[in-house]
């Protein structure tokens, strides 16, 4: 049983194809879903694995190229072979099953998506149901999370996707809103979560403006009929042409998607602690967060670059 857990959001800079789900026959190759919401997500598997792979980029290289917080958290670091031993620690080991790793995740869950707007170009879009289970798992890890669940059919004041004072339209569709000072809340204590303070001002004041609450319903239908489908083929390398049989299409969480997940410790499941000797699953946690790269690319078709996600752990206050 995890002892500690730390919330991160993972905010979709390039689409994301996490994948793949089942086929429903109309896209090739989806993205993953819960089963029981149809609601997208990132399988905690594959994100531990994409965390690893970093972790493991820094034992590639030599001592200066560790990140300087992550050394000065943890000087020994810098001796010889004690970096993959507390790799092996906190993810377990690559080879064998000697021992779990005192590190692991929860699934990467959907907790805002971007939706094309009449006005301001887009906006992100939730509901009661998702945030109502974001503010559960936040209170699961410990922190104080934004003190209510706004009621659906609400925006934040001085919204820029308004038409007509009290409508948006979000795609073909028209919904009826009105302003709400939970929703304000959600929107502002999420813009200062999200977003550094220096570089994103823009971002910032987005958020605090552009945020929709939906209907659970009408939320459920945006995340499975407005993600971006992209039809790719392959070329046959001798005729310079489209290659027989070779016509699909993919299923990709838009850019601007924001999605979260906890990060879980535990003790040490091996005698020799390591670097962990004091404060075991504490000190897991340190070792990840001052070792977390700002980017990680994640989920398929790197090489198009698609899958490049900016992580922001949250922390109380």
């Amino acid at each position: 049983m995890f002892k500690q857990a730390r919330p991160f959001f993972l905010m979709v800079e390039t689409p994301l194809h996490a994948g793949c789900g089942s086929d429903l026959g109309v896209v090739d190759l989806p993205i993953q879903r819960e089963k029981h919401t149809g609601i997208p997500k990132v399988e905690a598997s594959g994100l531990k694995g994409c965390m690893r792979e970093a972790f493991a980029d820094y034992e590639r290289g030599t001592a200066n190229r560790l990140p300087e917080y992550l050394v000065q958290g943890f000087p020994a670091l810098i001796e010889k072979g004690r970096l993959r031993e507390a790799i092996d620690l906190a993810f377990g080991p690559e080879d064998g099953d000697l021992h779990a790793g005192a590190l692991g995740f929860t699934d990467a869950r959907l907790l805002l998506f971007p939706v094309r707007s009449m006005r301001g170009v887009f906006g992100w879009v939730t509901c009661p149901a998702i945030v109502a289970r974001f503010i559960r798992e936040l209170k699961m890890a410990g922190l104080t999370p934004p003190p209510q669940v706004p009621p659906a059919g609400t925006v934040p004041g001085g919204c820029g996707l308004l038409v007509n004072n009290d409508r948006v339209l979000l795609e073909e569709y028209t919904f009826t809103v009105r302003e709400d000072t939970a929703c304000a809340g959600l929107a502002g204590w999420l813009a200062q979560q999200l977003f550094p303070a220096a570089g994103y001002e823009y971002w910032q004041q987005k958020m605090q403006k552009d945020l929709v609450v939906l209907a659970d319903d009408d939320f459920r239908d945006f995340v499975n009929l407005a993600t971006e489908v992209i039809t790719r083929t392959r070329i046959d390398a001798e005729t310079g042409t489209v290659a027989r049989g070779a016509l699909f299409t993919e299923e990709y969480l838009p850019s601007e998607s924001v999605l979260y997940a906890l990060a879980l410790a535990t003790p040490v499941f091996h005698s020799n602690k390591g670097i962990f000797a004091q404060g075991e699953e504490k000190a897991v946690l340190s070792f990840w967060q001052k070792g977390l790269p700002e980017f990680l690319q994640l989920g398929g078709n790197a090489t198009i670059g698609k899958g490049i996600v900016r992580l922001k752990v949250l922390e109380e206050g």
